[in-house]
């Protein structure tokens, strides 16, 4: 029996002290988690961009046929136009006034031109009615030029239409699903316009920041100056970090821009609250801090209805008739307030917490965080869109 006991009291000893080592190993990577939880590694391409290196918005107007009677009426006369003058370019003279089809539309085609794009290279694009056609569904855009902001033709567009959705019934009863007046032309684009930037030209490369940021521009200056060992990056203000290219020494500038999007360094994003007060959606940020505060929340409902009843009284000459006359009701429903309280250094989820215990609606919490902001008590940025 000794022996057991001994056994027991040594299996005990060890698993007490497995137990230290493991308490002892989570106190110390527990700092670590928590810091790398704090310093957020994002990469310079993820947040920045290259100025001189962007896509080019096209446009262009063309003709969708094809369509099974649900395209533009005769009333729309540009569409009518329009395939008068595709007509005569085919050798096929006709008279606008007297054109009647409902199969064609007439629709405008947008397009992104990405940066370097060659010629040959494919776009997609999408095309929307212009008239008053009921769909696009079925429809082929005939070829049609694609215009840049300086007026010059950049890349041609032509294909079938792929829509989300669909119309479907007779003139009395139809189901539609999603727009049919709008579709895309996946790789339906082909560029005809060498638009690609001489990068060699560069003297410097700069770097824009998509959010604004002193101390971001500041930690992407010093990445970049620790990565080449000597001072390269210059920050200009808080949207622009300016590299130069001679002083990086790098055998191209591709390969430059390459290294420097690759680095990694720690954002630390503002605390913003974003409002969009029609359709009640907010997005908090994770480091929006309150000050201490206390929130009364009552529901006050007033609802007026008036209903009509028939009553019958004499006229001028003493003729009984039948009149409609109005009663109006008033009914007022006052809650009782609810109220919390919120302690200094509350986060995003004990506020979202203690709104809902009240029994807010996300209409009600949009007032709420105005009044917050205006007493002082919210530390972050209020954006209400």
């Amino acid at each position: 029996m000794k022996l057991k006991l001994s056994n027991s009291k040594a299996r005990l000893r060890s698993m007490i002290g497995y137990f230290v080592a493991i308490n002892l190993a989570l106190s110390v990577l527990t700092p670590s988690v928590a810091a790398a939880d704090t310093n957020r590694q994002v990469l310079v391409r993820d947040i920045t961009s290259i100025e001189g290196v962007r896509d080019n918005m096209l446009v262009g107007y063309g003709l969708v046929t094809g369509l099974n009677r649900t395209g533009d009426s005769q009333q729309t006369f540009l569409t009518v136009q329009t395939l008068a003058n595709a007509m005569q370019k085919m050798g096929v003279l006709i008279q606008p006034s007297v054109v009647i089809v409902k199969n064609v539309a007439a629709v405008f085609i947008t397009a992104s031109l990405p940066p370097f794009a060659r010629p040959g290279a494919k776009l997609d694009v999408t095309v929307s009615s212009v008239g008053d056609a009921k769909s696009l569904e079925g429809g082929v855009l005939l070829m049609s030029a694609l215009h840049g902001p300086d007026g010059q033709v950049y890349a041609e567009a032509q294909g079938p239409l792929v829509l989300g959705g669909y119309l479907a019934g007779n003139g009395q009863n139809n189901r539609e699903v999603n727009s049919t007046t709008v579709g895309s032309i996946p790789n339906g684009g082909i560029v005809e316009r060498d638009t690609a930037v001489d990068l060699h030209d560069f003297k410097t490369v700069s770097l824009l920041l998509h959010n604004p940021d002193f101390t971001t521009a500041k930690s992407i200056a010093d990445v970049v100056n620790q990565d080449f060992h000597r001072p390269v990056a210059t920050v200009l203000d808080s949207r622009r970090v300016d590299i130069s290219v001679a002083e990086a020494s790098s055998p191209s500038v591709p390969l430059l821009i390459s290294r420097v999007q690759n680095l990694m360094l720690s954002v630390h994003t503002p605390a913003k609250i974003v409002i969009n007060e029609r359709t009640g959606t907010i997005v908090l940020g994770g480091d929006v801090k309150l000050s201490p505060v206390s929130v009364i929340h009552g529901t006050l409902s007033i609802q007026v209805v008036t209903d009509y009843g028939a009553a019958i009284v004499p006229d001028n000459k003493g003729r009984p008739q039948t009149v409609l006359v109005p009663q109006t009701n008033l009914n007022v429903n006052d809650g009782p307030a609810q109220s919390m309280r919120l302690d200094d250094g509350a986060n995003v989820e004990e506020l979202v917490n203690g709104l809902h215990a009240i029994g807010t609606t996300a209409h009600d919490v949009v007032a709420i965080l105005q009044a917050i902001k205006a007493e002082g008590g919210l530390q972050a940025d209020l954006e209400v869109q």
